[in-house]
């Protein structure tokens, strides 16, 4: 272990946290912690180039997204440790979501998923529902596809449920989490490639697409042609106040159920089957 190590924190408004700390896994995939306006990004190498990066980013965005940067050299505590210690196991609907150096729970569908390694713990509002509908929509036997999959923490859930799962995300980096995440499970997916919704084949009985807001309007007709007649969508990913936004697009299916946590909304469509 070396004796000092680069600590990088990004101060940005909540709304923006998911979307830059994705952007962020695809040059840099260690050392990773978000919360409430802010990431934390810690490693023994130099964080200057990530600096850089969200700078030129941030710079070619045509939006409000807006970031300050504080780098600092810190003396080396083992700060792994310390963030390791900082993880608490959680229980969401029918699932134990723990990391791998706690021990699984009886009583719940467990699930380990390390966060210091992957995007996408349990841990976030969106995860979280995500997790309570999946509890209560999939059942053994369906066919679900897992749209912008991250760690893969929601297909995990649906294969242990007895599905049959599909996942894909546009971003490879999350790709070989969601795969390195299976097989710290023991489990295995169905089909899993790099892209979106588009390379599906046929209709499934639940979809489940926890993107941010405006890839969900973007991709919208691509997920209600995925769900089967009868079949469920789950969408999350959406900042309260892009609801209204959201429910335009996907206004022909049926809603079921709407939950709302820390300003992030989950909702639950159903595709009515069509009479005669």
């Amino acid at each position: 272990m070396q004796d000092k190590y680069y600590e990088l924190t990004i101060t940005l408004d909540d709304q923006y946290v998911d979307l830059i700390s994705d952007y962020i896994m695809n040059i840099h995939d260690e050392g990773l912690e978000f919360g409430t306006g802010k990431i934390v990004i810690r490693s023994e190498s130099d964080l200057t180039f990530v600096k850089d990066a969200l700078v030129a980013l941030q710079d070619e965005l045509e939006s409000d997204i807006h970031m300050d940067f504080n780098l600092e050299e810190k003396e080396n505590i083992d700060w792994i440790k310390s963030y390791q210690e900082s993880i608490q196991p959680i229980e969401a609907g029918k699932f134990y979501i723990f990391p791998s150096w706690y021990e699984p729970k009886e009583r719940f569908i467990n699930i380990k998923i390390d966060p210091a390694l992957a995007f996408g713990s349990g841990h976030h509002a969106t995860t979280f529902s995500c997790l309570e509908a999946i509890s209560e929509t999939v059942k053994e036997g369906d066919r679900i596809i897992d749209v912008g999959c991250g760690s893969g923490i929601l297909g995990l859930a649906a294969k242990k449920l007895g599905a049959t799962v599909e996942l894909c995300d546009t971003d490879p980096l999350s790709v070989k989490s969601c795969k390195e995440n299976f097989k710290l499970n023991e489990a295995q997916y169905d089909k899993l490639w790099e892209g979106s919704i588009d390379k599906a084949e046929g209709t499934y009985d639940v979809v489940i697409a926890n993107i941010i807001a405006d890839v969900l309007r973007f991709i919208s007709k691509d997920l209600k042609a995925a769900v089967q007649e009868g079949g469920y969508l789950i969408l999350s990913g959406i900042l309260d106040k892009k609801e209204e936004l959201v429910k335009a697009s996907f206004q022909d299916l049926t809603l079921e159920k709407r939950t709302l946590k820390d300003e992030w909304v989950t909702l639950v469509y159903k595709k009515e089957k069509i009479n005669g």
